[in-house]
């Protein structure tokens, strides 16, 4: 894939060309690894508008499956440290809006960058815990960024639940098995006249919808329940 890569990644205007190549790949790699997605979207995204996607992170496919959801190009806010992949690192810093947390500036540079990308139905994609917290937390408390360029760009913010990628392919080694990823997209929330100061109050109402619906799910919560990457072993005796 790399000379097409290569090229596609070569400008911002192949980007909707380059999203098109990213979405077919993701399918590849969701149905060929034997998952299957079984999707419940309780609204539909339009095209030529743009989004905030939020959605809880537990599993190294989280961003394959959301880039499978969305026919629309969708540009992600991601860790500057995972630059240092070989290959990977090389591509996905080209494509992706690299945040060092720590660093004030590099934070204040997101807002420039997701401004002059958020055009022609271009969305923003950010996994607000910040981190994938381990197995046995139900949803691990939301960074400011996502919320803050929802409001800054009045766009809308779209709540994913992925309720099986931690439970059939997490980062535990011995975990996991094929089957299908159920994916909920609940009802946008709406950030059309909000301020700053309204921030902490669309992170809350944020988090409660996704957290109220993962402890509504029995599965979830089996999985989640566990005490952390404990594996359960049969006793010989």
């Amino acid at each position: 894939m790399s000379p097409f890569l290569l090229i596609l990644t070569s400008s911002e205007k192949y980007y909707p060309v380059f999203w098109k190549l990213i979405r077919a790949w993701s399918f590849l790699l969701i149905y060929g690894m034997g998952f299957r997605l079984k999707i419940d979207r309780k609204e539909e995204i339009k095209r030529d508008q743009s989004y905030m996607f939020c959605a809880n992170h537990a599993s190294l496919l989280d961003g394959w499956v959301m880039c499978a959801m969305s026919k629309n190009p969708i540009v992600f806010v991601g860790k500057k440290e995972l630059v240092k992949i070989p290959i990977f690192g090389f591509f996905y810093k080209k494509v992706v809006i690299m945040v060092d947390r720590s660093d004030a500036e590099s934070r204040k540079r997101v807002y420039e960058q997701a401004k002059r990308r958020l055009k022609n139905g271009t969305s923003i994609a950010i996994f607000p815990e910040g981190m994938v917290p381990t197995e046995n937390i139900i949803l691990a408390p939301f960074k400011n960024g996502a919320f803050s360029l929802a409001i800054e760009h009045q766009i809308p913010i779209v709540p994913q639940l992925y309720l099986d990628c931690k439970r059939l392919f997490s980062w535990d080694f011995f975990k996991g098995a094929p089957g299908t990823f159920r994916i909920k997209q609940c009802e946008f929330i709406n950030t059309k006249g909000l301020t700053m100061d309204d921030k902490d109050t669309l992170k809350k109402s944020t988090f409660d919808i996704m957290y109220n619906e993962l402890t509504n799910d029995e599965l979830y919560m089996k999985d989640t329940n566990r005490p952390n990457n404990e594996r359960e072993f049969k006793s010989p005796l």
